[in-house]
């Protein structure tokens, strides 16, 4: 039988954190931006496809990747072929907004940075941004249109392939370091970025992992997809030796391992060399936490690992799985910011998953039902 350590485990969020008082609601705590996002904004433009459209554009069913010259087309004929349906997206943005959604009150508890054009698909993000109660502070520039992302989906798999544009623009200088910026940075307390803006700012990344170290805050990061592990490796393990917590899913992680020469394809002994890799803040062990579909969660910790059943679902339920990922990150962030033991973190995580994937796009009814 697994230990039950850490699920007792509470993180703090800071050194400068007073000890939380069991009476209160948790929810009643917590202040606007307490959690930070930083990634690429794009509207998605999801269509059921079918295995000709796949095939013309050298898509593998389940996977994510950069547009080239020879998607320029795809977004056009995705657009006149099928049914498409347009949803405010990017990877750390949806978490962002299942987090803030999972937590419901206050509003902006969530800050979003990224970079957008000044256009239409600008004005819907930021509409949609704050539908849902995030608070978006876009760098916006109008050398490059606000980024899209096809999502491509045959039964229960999403293929997406992202045109970057805005999104890929996104500077330091001209947006974290401002001042009124970075005093949102300052004022949170949990840190998510999916690997995928390692395509776009490693020195945006490394400065807020680094506040983040210093200041004996949660860093939280994603491998994103495979090929963030295979061809952006070095500015991953730049990042590594400051995320305390590392979210990935089985592919993912089986590419980070090959990557990595961990010579082992099983994902709890990948979990387990993931999470002992050098880390620069010796007051937090590295958490890591490794999906893998319908099957369990694996949780790395320390020197145990711990495994949770996912809720079960009739597969006649399952919409659209574009954005399960995105959710179940969500709902362990919401957990973490009100700093529950992790085996909630993780209950959060497989209902935020388990709502989303009965919704088209990273969409969500009103309130969650989780107690």
């Amino acid at each position: 039988m697994a230990s039950d350590e850490p699920k007792a485990k509470k993180l703090k969020l800071s050194e400068d954190e007073k000890t939380e008082s069991p009476n209160k609601k948790a929810a009643t705590e917590l202040s606007p931006n307490v959690l930070f996002g930083m990634g690429n904004p794009l509207l998605d433009i999801s269509a059921v496809v079918d295995k000709d459209f796949l095939d013309k554009y050298s898509l593998k069913p389940n996977d994510q990747i950069l547009a080239e010259d020879k998607h320029k087309a795809l977004f056009d004929e995705l657009v006149k072929k099928f049914k498409v349906e347009y949803h405010a997206g990017g990877a750390t943005q949806n978490s962002v907004k299942i987090a803030q959604w999972m937590i419901q009150e206050p509003h902006n508890v969530g800050t979003f940075f990224g970079c957008i054009g000044k256009d239409k698909f600008g004005d819907i993000l930021k509409q949609k941004a704050e539908e849902a109660h995030v608070d978006a502070r876009y760098y916006e520039q109008d050398e490059e249109p606000t980024g899209t992302c096809a999502a491509c989906i045959t039964g229960d798999n999403r293929s997406l392939v992202a045109n970057l544009a805005a999104a890929n623009c996104y500077k330091k200088e001209m947006h974290l370091d401002l001042e009124e910026n970075w005093e949102l940075v300052q004022k949170a307390k949990v840190y998510y970025i999916a690997g995928f803006f390692l395509t776009v700012s490693l020195e945006s990344i490394l400065k807020v992992a680094k506040h983040a170290s210093e200041h004996n805050k949660l860093f939280c990061m994603n491998l994103s997809a495979p090929f963030i592990c295979q061809f952006f490796k070095d500015n991953l393990m730049q990042v590594m030796p400051y995320i305390d917590v590392l979210f990935g899913n089985e592919t993912e992680a089986a590419a980070f391992g090959k990557e990595q020469d961990f010579e082992t394809k099983d994902i709890k002994e990948l979990a387990r060399k993931a999470q002992v890799l050098p880390k620069i803040n010796s007051k937090r062990q590295r958490i890591v936490v490794f999906t893998q579909g319908k099957d369990e969660t694996i949780m790395a910790l320390g020197d145990k690992i711990e495994t949770f059943p996912v809720l079960k679902i009739d597969p006649k339920d399952i919409v659209d799985t574009n954005g399960a990922g995105d959710a179940f990150v969500g709902g362990f962030l919401s957990g973490l910011v009100q700093e529950k033991p992790l085996d909630q973190c993780v209950r959060a995580a497989h209902y935020s998953a388990n709502v989303i994937i009965r919704q088209a796009g990273c969409t969500f009814p009103e309130k969650p039902d989780f107690k």
